[in-house]
């Protein structure tokens, strides 16, 4: 194959220092599979942790909001310019419930985002089983609707959730309410709540999702259940929940379902603050490392070009005497930086996917999690191979062009 004569002065430069050039290399592939790695980790541990948290949260919950006494009544009542004020204000006295709910789930059906929908009757209770009782929450749902926003097969550990529509005065329990109250598949347990009346309900399903506070508190059950027990008619729903195809999107679609309704509707960002947070601490975390270390790299590949600029001096002045121009002397040494750039970015894919393989197989058996979650994101690959490039020909740059300024008079004298 037959090349300019730029870049085959840069492969004989190449290939003369081939110590060197491999050293450079390896600081290349090495950053390179190193941003391979943490990339597939961290986004791998962020997907789990997304799924997980749908587990029990839908995409957005809209409800009716606990709201403080405003002056908009005086405001409307005096219409005189004069400024209202309300000192100490308090907790407005309001229902629970949502007022025309599946009229509510009809107008939002009919935004083509939105995948699931459902209304859910939420009520705090008490569990009893003998001498024994436990708080908790019940959450009155159509289970079928809830198993497909929240696969709720995967979390059964005895029984079918199908069997809640069988049964009418059927309940789910989490594990750990079962432990603790010594209850089985097929048992008997006492719910009730301040409002409602007492309710024996049989239990035909055990489920458990691995979070010690919904498996030790929460159970589900039909609908028209949740409503007896708190002394409610059938229109009576306190939330809707609603899943869309894009979980991103949410937080806008949350605003303008809240605009058409007037109640409050969260977005699953707004309900996961804290864990959004960590997720961008840890990202900032990671890609500094990563920064680094092909920094380091690039003051690897900075340190060879000089040495050969050092040592060349004579034969770069000679090049210049023969009619070489600056920007040709520039390319010779930038091209250096490209290959090896490529080269190590290249063998470094190879090894951050060989690492990130390897490390999905470690096995870890808590909860849910089998083994380390792993990300193979492509566009992490094409991102580590453009910041490779990028940062070699930074780090070649500066070398390439120190050589193009040598006179060339002054070194063949010297």
């Amino acid at each position: 194959m037959k090349f300019g004569v730029n870049t085959e002065i840069a492969l004989t430069y190449l290939f003369s220092r081939k110590k060197q050039t491999i050293i450079a290399a390896c600081g290349v592939m090495f950053g390179v599979s190193m941003f391979i790695f943490m990339q597939s980790l961290m986004k791998g541990t962020n997907d789990y942790f997304e799924k997980q948290s749908f587990a029990t949260t839908a995409h957005i919950k809209v409800y009716n909001e606990n709201k403080l006494a405003d002056k908009h009544i005086l405001e409307n009542y005096y219409k005189d310019g004069s400024v209202k004020m309300i000192t100490n204000p308090k907790m407005l006295l309001q229902n629970d419930g949502l007022l025309n709910p599946f009229g509510i789930i009809k107008n939002i059906k009919k935004n083509p985002n939105v995948t699931n929908i459902t209304p859910q009757v939420s009520a705090m209770v008490i569990y009893n089983s003998g001498s024994v009782t436990l708080n908790g929450t019940m959450a009155g749902v159509d289970i079928i609707e809830e198993d497909k926003m929240f696969d709720m097969q995967t979390n059964m550990v005895e029984g079918d959730f199908k069997d809640l529509v069988k049964v009418n005065n059927g309940i789910l329990i989490g594990k750990g309410i079962a432990d603790k109250l010594g209850l089985h598949m097929g048992d008997n347990i006492t719910v009730r709540s301040g409002k409602g009346a007492s309710q024996v309900m049989h239990i035909v399903g055990i489920f458990a999702t691995t979070i010690k506070q919904i498996d030790e508190s929460k159970s589900y059950s039909n609908i028209s259940q949740a409503q007896n027990i708190l002394g409610k008619d059938r229109s009576y729903v306190t939330e809707i929940k609603i899943n869309v195809k894009d979980y991103n999107t949410a937080p806008e679609i949350a605003h303008d379902i809240e605009t058409i309704t007037g109640y409050k509707a969260e977005s699953w960002v707004q309900a996961n603050e804290q864990i959004k947070a960590a997720f961008k601490i840890r990202a900032i975390i990671l890609n500094s490392v990563i920064g680094v270390i092909l920094l380091v790299a690039g003051f690897g590949i900075y340190n060879i070009l000089n040495m050969t600029i050092y040592e060349k001096i004579k034969e770069i002045a000679i090049l210049k005497a023969q009619g070489f121009t600056g920007p040709a002397v520039v390319s010779i040494f930038l091209q250096q930086a490209i290959y090896i750039g490529v080269l190590g970015a290249i063998v470094g894919l190879t090894f951050g996917y060989g690492i990130t393989l390897m490390v999905s197989k470690i096995y870890i058996g808590a909860g849910t999690l089998k083994y380390l979650p792993m990300s193979f994101y492509v566009p992490h690959y094409v991102e580590s191979v453009c910041f490779a490039v990028l940062t070699t020909v930074a780090a070649g740059y500066f070398p390439a062009r120190k050589a193009s300024k040598v006179d060339p008079v002054t070194i063949i004298r010297g």
